[in-house]
């Protein structure tokens, strides 16, 4: 954990850190910037999650038939849920799209940097399928995707417990009327 804050819901403002941190993605070291809390933010990170809740609707209905969709999708509900989290703490929209994009490990890895601390061997083993996840969308110039993977984890359930961790550690609530996305 890299602030002194007792928990990532503390509402001080700044998050002071005690020594710099740089986390390392292959050769490219980025360094978290200053981390300033905001009513903006909060809100920002309240829709995040809301959305998230409403993509997952779709998954948990089963209306996926082709796994390059769920796939898609899976990674955009992760990355809502980790977003959520990194906005609520202080993180900029536009720096986490910068330096982070549609990379789920990098998310996670800059979510458990500042106080998440969501441990999932599930999440772990799924997220370099989803490196970046839209190639699950987007196919190659000759229409194809990357292979299936033979062995995927249940991912309705770890999807739902990704976000409820989430709202655990930001407090948001858990949305009264769902409706889905997808």
């Amino acid at each position: 954990m890299i602030h002194d804050a007792p928990s990532a819901r503390s509402k001080s403002g700044v998050i002071p850190r005690s020594t710099p941190v740089a986390l390392s993605f292959g050769e490219q070291r980025t360094a978290i910037p200053k981390l300033v809390r905001s009513s903006d933010g909060r809100l920002f990170s309240e829709s995040r999650c809301r959305n998230g809740e409403s993509f997952l609707l779709a998954i948990e209905e089963l209306r996926f038939t082709d796994t390059g969709d769920l796939l898609y999708q899976t990674g955009i509900v992760a990355q809502m849920a980790l977003s959520s989290h990194l906005l609520d703490v202080g993180f900029d929209d536009r720096w986490c799209a910068r330096n982070i994009g549609l990379h789920i490990g990098k998310a996670l890895a800059y979510s458990n940097a500042t106080g998440l601390n969501y441990q999932s061997a599930a999440l772990e083993r799924l997220a370099p399928v989803l490196l970046p996840y839209n190639v699950w969308r987007n196919p190659d110039f000759d229409g194809s995707r990357p292979p299936v993977p033979t062995s995927l984890p249940e991912i309705p359930p770890l999807l739902r417990e990704l976000l409820d961790h989430v709202r655990g550690v930001t407090g948001h609530p858990r949305p009264r009327r769902r409706k889905a996305h997808g």
